[in-house]
Order: C-alpha cells, then structure tokens, then sequence
C-alpha cells in the first residue's frame, strides 16, 4: 500500500499534467471560434485572377470590432478595390519606450481548379481529421491563428509591455499589389517596428504524427522569374527545317535539367545540417556529415541531391515551370516561350542568376530576361543580393524556447533557411529583423502548399492556435 506521502506527490504530478494539458488545448468556445474563423478565410476566394484580398480584410476586421477593438485601430487600405490589407494594432502599456513589433500574414492563395482536387479547393471540407482547402497551409492556418490571439488578449485585457501591430496584406504570391511592399512604401508610420514576426515559414515537423522539430527562418532565398524566348519566320509544317523555336528552347532546358547549379553552405545552412543529422536516418545521417567536411563528399553529395529538400538547401534552383508556343497545328512555330523560376541563395543576385542562364543555355539566340513580381518584363535583373541572416535575438527566442518547452518538451528548435521566398524579404531589405516561424505541425513529406488536395490535421491546426497566443504573450509580458 502506498502512503500518504506518495499518494500526495501523484497528485501533485497528475493536477500539474492536467493543468498543461488544459493551458495546452483550447476551451470549446475559443475552439469553435477558430474553427469558424479558419472557415471563413478558407472560403473567401483571395486569388489573384478573380480573388480578393479586400474581402478578406473586411472580414476580419469586423471580427475585431466584434471583439472589441477600436475601428481607428482596424484599419483597411490599399492600393485598389480588390487588392486591400488590414492592420490592426493592440496597444501597449502606456508611456512604453519599446518599438511595436510587427507581424505579418498575406492573405492571398495561388490559383486552385476544382477538377484538380478531390474535394472544392474554396469549400472547408474535414475528412480523417484534417482540414481541406486552398490555403490550409499557406497561410490561412496562420492568419486565423494570429487573429484568434488578437481577439483572445482583446478580450482578457491584455496590455502587452509593447504594441503589437498585425498586417493581413496581399500578393504575396504573385500580382502586382504586394501588401507588405506597399504599406512600407504608404503607410510605414503603421506598421514600423522593431522586429517582425513572419509565420509564412517555419513550423513544426511530425513523423508518424511525433513532434521532431520546429523549424525557424533565419534567412531565405531570393525569388527570381526568367522568360526565356526564342522566335524564327516560321512556315508550312509540311516542309520542317533544322531551326524550330521549339526545339531550341526545349535543348536549352534539357541543359539546364543536366546543370545544376554548384554546392554552397553558409552559415544557417550548416548549423542546420549538423542538427538534421541527429534526427535522421544512419545513412542520411552519415550523408549530411559526409558533405559538412572539406571538401565534401562527391557521392553522398549527390544521394542527397536526389531529395528536394537538401538539394534546394545545398544550391541555388532553377527550374522550367511553364511553356507556350505555336500558333496552328499545321504551321511550324515562329516563336517559343518558358518561364524559368530561380531560388537564389543568399549573397547572389537575380542578375548573376540571369548570366548563369545564358551561359548554361549556350544559345545566343535565345532572349533571356528577368521578370519581376507583377509579371512585368524588365530585362536586367537586380544586382542586390539576398539579406544576410538576422542574430538569433533573444527577444525573440527566450520566449519561443520557453512556449515550445511548454507545449512540446524537449522538441528541437531548428533555425534554418527558407527554400522558398516570403514578405520578408521587404521588411529585412530595410533592415527590420525578420523572423519565420508558426506552431502549424505537418507531418514530414505532406508538404501540401500550392499543391492539389492542400490540408492540415485538425489537431495541428488548434494546436497551433494555442501556441500563437501563448508565443505573443510570452514575449510580450514583460518578465
């Protein structure tokens, strides 16, 4: 029989693993009005073609007035009808000498046809216990997430030791209003701050539905479009010759297919690598350790070459996403056309990346030009290359150490690079440290983002409400 003693000790234990467990979930009513806000978002259409961003703003700003914030504090403005952004801002103490820290959320989605997915892409559908639709994880899942933690300080009384601003902006995924670039070119009075707050990248990776990490951008590649165009007189298909504008660019594809660009590490990548080796595989393992000396190894190079996270991490990608050419069936093509995208790796630019083109391309011929954000063709690409990394600002990773211990003790936090691109990009160009990273757990190799049948675990995404909110007030309780 056990004593007393030891009796009381397990309770102890047992009311302090129900306490986290409770602090770790969500009550039923903040959990039904996350579901109902990540509804709402995911059905508002906020593509480029017939979307709008505006609509999507308007939503969510009345959901905080709902909440109780002042409308000179929900604003929504932008460059045109369709193209709008919200910024919200929750006050801080009074007579605070702390800058206001900034986060930022885009709204749009890309493109997504019906006859593509299994359920409709603009339809919240929940099936086997994830949430389906166009944005579930790039970045709706977020943007409700954030909202939720405005509300549920709004409506606690929560002053914060800073303000805490909230921009929900547009174009982040293509079309020529981005939301972040044009409110630091407008407004930059509502929006400046100390420090941003990006949940565009990052997140938590499961495998077999366990927590191995939580991945932090630290720094990021830089975007990059090139058309690529070749044209000749073209004629009757019944007399072919040997210069097709078609077969050209085709060749100076397959070139590009069979060049990629070289093996380079910096810094966040390296410090990444050394602790993905931890949590892999023996042969993966051993691979990352292999290409981590000097020089590094050929062979284990090029095993992890063949997965698409580390060759994106290793080099710089370029790779053909579209194509257009021809005029008739029957008439040979007078001109050809692809769009190259370009992931660049920190410290080369966009105009270095162009010059690369032309010379694996070998076909001087051939028109190779940048083509910026909005689409718009301007030849010479930029000579600025990416920001450099951030420090690792305690401000900002004391209280994520301490959110993620809580909620995910003994979890990994694992500062890397984004292989992608994200509004970040605009707000470190002008100097403001910029950070990427949510409590969103996707299962490792479910990546869905800008993909047919986009999902997340339900679980996931209210687990990932709870961490928001209990990131924003850590960092901002002033201890």
């Amino acid at each position: 029989m056990k004593s007393s003693k030891t009796l009381s000790l397990f309770a102890t234990i047992l009311f302090a693993a129900n306490l986290q467990a409770q602090q770790t979930t969500l009550d039923p009513q903040t959990r039904q009005l996350a579901h109902d806000i990540f509804k709402q978002l995911i059905e508002i259409n906020s593509t480029d073609s017939v979307g709008s961003t505006t609509a999507v703003a308007e939503a969510m700003r009345q959901r905080l007035l709902d909440a109780g914030f002042s409308p000179s504090d929900v604003v929504v403005l932008g460059p045109n009808p369709r193209k709008g952004n919200m910024v919200a801002r929750l006050h801080g103490r009074p007579g605070s000498t702390l800058k206001p820290i900034l986060i930022i959320c885009h709204t749009d989605v890309v493109e997504a046809k019906r006859e593509d997915w299994t359920t409709d892409p603009f339809v919240f559908t929940e099936k086997d216990g994830f949430f389906y639709g166009r944005g579930t994880q790039d970045m709706k899942d977020s943007d409700a997430a954030t909202i939720m933690a405005f509300i549920r300080m709004k409506r606690e009384n929560y002053v914060p030791d800073r303000d805490i601003i909230l921009a929900l902006t547009a174009d982040e995924e293509g079309g020529k209003s981005n939301g972040v670039d044009w409110l630091l070119k407008n407004h930059r009075d509502l929006i400046d701050a100390s420090i941003v707050l990006n949940p565009d990248a990052g997140g938590v990776t499961t495998k077999n539905g366990k927590p191995i990490l939580l991945g932090v951008e630290a720094t990021e590649k830089l975007y990059a479009d090139y058309r690529v165009i070749a044209t000749n007189p073209g004629g009757h298909s019944s007399l072919p010759t040997n210069d097709n504008a078609i077969y050209r660019v085709a060749n100076a594809l397959t070139r590009l297919e069979k060049s990629p660009f070289p093996f380079e590490l910096n810094e966040v990548t390296r410090a990444e690598l050394t602790t993905r080796a931890t949590l892999v595989q023996e042969q993966e393992s051993d691979d990352i350790r292999a290409i981590l000396k000097t020089p590094p190894d050929a062979a284990a190079m090029q095993r992890l070459s063949a997965k698409p996270v580390y060759n994106a991490t290793m080099r710089t990608t370029c790779v053909a996403t579209m194509m257009s050419a021809g005029h008739a069936p029957n008439a040979l093509p007078g001109r050809a056309q692809a769009n190259v995208n370009c992931r660049i790796l920190p410290g080369h630019s966009q105009e270095e990346v162009r010059q690369d083109l032309i010379r694996i391309f070998a076909d001087p011929t051939l028109t190779v030009d940048y083509v910026d954000n909005a689409g718009v063709v301007i030849g010479k690409g930029s000579d600025r290359g990416a920001a450099p990394p951030p420090p690792l600002s305690e401000t900002v990773f004391k209280p994520l150490r301490e959110t993620v211990h809580f909620m995910w003790p003994s979890l990994t936090i694992l500062p890397e690079m984004e292989t992608g691109a994200s509004d970040s990009i605009y707000t470190m160009a002008l100097g403001i440290p910029s950070y990427g990273f949510n409590g969103m757990a996707i299962e490792d190799g479910d990546e869905r983002a800008h993909g047919r049948d986009e999902r997340l675990g339900v679980e996931s995404y209210y687990s990932g409400v709870q961490f928001e909110y209990l990131y924003l007030k850590a960092m901002t309780s002033g201890q």
